[in-house]
């Protein structure tokens, strides 16, 4: 078979891995095929498998560096010397991230559902190791007498939904900056831990 025009040996995983994402986040996983992003990449389907063993490898894989970069970046993050302080980097934090990813939000939420079971269960490993980082501050908060809450885990899980909804409005050239709206969202979460 000919070698698609473009196609050449600098092709590497991270051009698929980007074209597939796109594709993901535009059409659905179940709806994009390896032939249409080895055409998006430029390279023969066969090409595909130097990289990827199938489908659902490339799915786990975007899904598995999303998180891999987020816990990364969170252990990175400088955080405050009390739990109100560490709450108000986590939340900043977390907009600040998600919005700089949309498309890998988007699958990581929607498209998480089509992973197998193995797969499934390593990757809520990794989004629970994130939800405990959040659950701990809390959990702080609340023995210290900062936070006026019973259920740090069911508080942290509805926080980071809360704060993970932003990127199903939020427009760059919207009204509100990302600041502004990282500061809004901040308020309401103090409100909701009671501090």
């Amino acid at each position: 078979m000919a070698r698609t025009t473009g196609s050449h040996s600098e092709i590497t995983g991270p051009r698929i891995r980007e074209a597939a994402l796109r594709l993901f986040a535009k059409h659905g996983y179940a709806a994009v095929s390896m032939r249409q992003i080895a055409r998006e990449v430029g390279v023969q389907v066969g090409a595909l498998y130097n990289y990827t063993p199938d489908k659902q490898a490339l799915l786990f894989s975007l899904l598995q560096g999303h998180m891999d970069e987020l816990l990364a970046a969170w252990e990175a993050e400088p955080r405050g010397a009390d739990p109100l302080a560490r709450l108000e980097s986590f939340v900043r934090f977390h907009i600040r991230f998600n919005l700089a990813r949309p498309e890998a939000i988007f699958i990581s939420y929607m498209e998480l559902r089509n992973l197998e079971p193995a797969p499934f269960a390593a990757i809520e490993s990794l989004r629970r190791t994130y939800e405990q980082e959040l659950e701990a501050i809390l959990a702080q908060g609340r023995d210290a007498g900062v936070f006026q809450l019973d259920e740090p885990r069911i508080t942290a899980f509805a926080l980071i939904a809360m704060l993970t909804g932003v990127n199903t409005w939020y427009r760059a050239d919207g009204r509100l900056s990302e600041p502004e709206v990282a500061s809004l969202y901040w308020d309401m979460t103090r409100q909701a831990v009671g501090a």
